[in-house]
């Protein structure tokens, strides 16, 4: 076979069946070379007889749970690079397919970054084929649909479009499928890669799609009319459509009390504005309205930032930096040395630092509090970043005149986003009354009798009504 005629890990395997010379040819590796020496092999060295028509004869000689499929020969190396076993008989114009791939994947556990104290705690893996069947435990429904694309020119990577039909609205399966199927690109790695082209607007630095690697949330998202996309080798499935607001939920405030829940979700909100808007403000009071600040306040701030080298600004930005560069250092090297390297940069660097007077403790502190809550809202992080170093360099050359003017334009730019039919800041911009039962305060799940209205769904009853106590 001259397509993988440089590779050294294909496979072959002459047996004769009946007389007739046949040959198998598989990546080694890639398959389960028991099942085909006990299930395949041995059956058909012991046939008499073998001929035409082949695909019947097969049938009768073997005894596998997955029947040969007949392929062309030009197709192929497709079957045989995905880690199937194909069968070649002399003379013969068509192939066998024996599915006997055998991938390693590990195994299923909680995801490190959803880990929860009640409710479920699978999380999806690297392959496909295992999440499906995790989305089917939860839905056991003929009405889940799934349909399957192989997108990239090399990696022929598996991405799975997942619906409820009769619920999602089929407008807007329509379109993710057709932007699925456009995908023109080498090779997809990631759900990332499929993320990129499945977005409104891909320049914008606001995600436009909700992202999860826990089957429960991913499910009951499919529940509420949206689309979920699977993609072979990523742990991460999307989710669209999308609200901004769905990053401020999480799957443990359904297994939580609803005050409790309710509560939580003030905070995420409180540190995900304390992450944005702390370090600009900051800034914008020590350097344009310092007269806003109580007088005692003010003292102890100008005692602690008195004899530093740097404007506020410049300072702020410094140790922004040095935060961010621990932060990255912390993430990319061995578990136990980035535990070591955050408590040395914590401790002694930042101690070192401020008692050398190159920086303030009121500024380490308002970055250190910019910083925890940033992880509020987890998925958020990289959009949050951005906004917290934009308010921030605002607020250096104008105050909170700017920072007003700043926040004022981002709204009006986010309410008029739109995704695939779906306001971005629903239910509060616009105002779906309906939808605050799952707000910022969230209400029973019983009291949730209608999906959301936030997005095109074809069915919105969710709960009987008269079944309600």
């Amino acid at each position: 076979m001259t397509t993988f005629s440089y590779s050294s890990d294909l496979k072959w395997r002459d047996i004769r069946v009946g007389g007739r010379k046949c040959a198998f040819c598989f990546i080694d590796g890639g398959l389960d070379r028991e099942l085909l020496e006990l299930s395949i092999i041995k059956p058909l060295r012991s046939a008499e007889r073998f001929e035409p028509p082949f695909d019947e004869a097969l049938e009768g000689l073997v005894n596998f749970s997955e029947n040969a499929v007949k392929i062309p020969l030009a197709t192929s190396p497709g079957p045989i690079s995905e880690g199937d076993a194909v069968m070649f008989v002399d003379g013969e114009e068509d192939a066998f397919v024996f599915a006997l791939r055998k991938p390693e994947k590990r195994s299923i556990g909680e995801p490190p970054s959803s880990s929860v104290l009640k409710g479920p705690r699978e999380g999806f893996i690297e392959e496909i084929k295992s999440n499906l069947s995790l989305m089917r435990r939860r839905i056991k429904s003929p009405d889940l649909v799934v349909r399957t694309y192989q997108v990239g020119r090399y990696s022929s990577t598996s991405v799975a479009v997942l619906y409820v039909r009769g619920v999602a609205d089929e407008l807007v399966v329509k379109q993710i499928t057709d932007r699925i199927q456009k995908i023109d690109i080498d090779g997809v790695i990631d759900s990332a890669y499929v993320l990129s082209y499945v977005q409104a607007r891909r320049h914008s630095f606001f995600l436009q799609a909700g992202t999860t690697e826990k089957p429960d949330v991913a499910g009951a998202k499919l529940l509420e009319g949206r689309v979920v996309i699977l993609v072979d080798g990523s742990p991460i499935a999307i989710s669209l459509p999308y609200l901004v607001f769905e990053d401020v939920q999480d799957g443990y405030d359904y297994y939580s009390g609803d005050w409790r829940a309710s509560m939580i979700r003030l905070f995420r909100v409180i540190g995900a504005l304390l992450t944005i808007f702390l370090p600009g403000a900051y800034i914008a009071l020590q350097t344009y309205h310092f007269q806003l600040l109580p007088l005692k306040f003010l003292m102890t701030l100008m005692s602690a930032t008195t004899g530093i080298p740097f404007p506020p600004a410049i300072e702020m930005l410094v140790v922004l930096m040095l935060f961010e560069v621990l932060n990255q250092a912390s993430i990319r090297m061995p578990r136990y040395l980035g535990i070591s390297l955050s408590v040395v940069g914590a401790i002694v660097l930042g101690d070192t630092a401020v008692k050398s007077g190159l920086i303030s403790s009121p500024s380490v502190l308002v970055i250190a509090l910019s910083a925890i809550g940033i992880f509020c809202v987890p998925d958020q992080v990289g959009t949050m970043s951005i906004l917290r170093l934009l308010f921030l360099c605002i607020s250096a050359v104008t105050g909170f005149v700017g920072m007003i003017i700043l926040a004022i334009v981002i709204i009006g730019y986010l309410a008029g986003l739109d995704n695939f039919g779906t306001p971005y800041l629903a239910p509060y911009a616009p105002r779906i009354i309906p939808d605050l039962k799952d707000g910022m305060l969230k209400s029973s799940t019983a009291n949730m009798d209608r999906r959301p209205y936030s997005i095109p769904t074809a069915n919105r009853t969710r709960s009987k009504l008269h079944l309600r106590k």
